[in-house]
């Protein structure tokens, strides 16, 4: 008589877990964050509403993770940024990706979700800033002292600043649908942010 496997439990458990992720990703996409609920989600993803609140506390944790599970955790994956030598090639080539990004359906909405539950929830605020945040900004500046030692970035640029000066107007111009989000938009960020803090 042929052995009978038993089931997996982290198996299954991990199949669970990713289920819940998408099913959270779809419904936001599908009806907007404010009609998603931790009963919507269970429903969608095949799994009792504890099973979510096993893993999470709340609506917003569960977004943050989907999102996380969508972009990859910098702190597991060892993220870096390219380093051809060239500062200017490689940043354009990272702010391209992040416009590609930010205007792909399937990772605006999540983004701007958590965005919102992010405005109101300190402690999901601690927490984007420790697991994602704090480090991808870790590996940008690695890449920008690179660049300082390299004499292509003044070598007395505030890092924080330079990340400021890059960033911010993609943030702005995302947050309030003010303009396209094009490569050509992501070249002249760049372009100017270099001009601000070359040597």
């Amino acid at each position: 008589m042929p052995e009978v496997k038993k089931p997996n439990p982290a198996r299954r458990n991990e199949r669970s877990r990713h289920a819940i992720l998408d099913a959270a990703r779809e419904l936001i996409r599908e009806v907007g964050y404010a009609k998603v609920s931790i009963e919507a989600i269970a429903a969608r993803a095949g799994v009792g509403k504890q099973t979510i609140y096993r893993w999470w506390p709340s609506k917003g944790a569960v977004v943050f993770d989907s999102f996380l599970a969508l972009s990859g955790n910098p702190e597991e994956e060892g993220m870096a940024l390219p380093d051809t030598g060239d500062i200017e090639a490689d940043l354009k080539l990272v702010m391209r990706a992040t416009v590609a990004e930010f205007a792909d359906p399937d990772f605006e909405a999540p983004i701007r979700a958590l965005n919102l539950e992010i405005i109101s929830d300190s402690g999901l605020a601690a927490q984007y800033r420790e697991k994602l945040a704090r480090p991808v900004e870790d590996v940008k500046k690695a890449r920008l002292r690179a660049a300082q030692q390299a004499g292509q970035l003044a070598a007395d640029a505030d890092l924080d600043l330079v990340l400021e000066v890059l960033y911010a107007p993609l943030y702005q111009r995302w947050l309030h649908r003010s303009g396209p989000l094009t490569a050509e938009y992501a070249d002249a960020l760049v372009d100017i942010t270099l001009k601000a803090f070359r040597p």
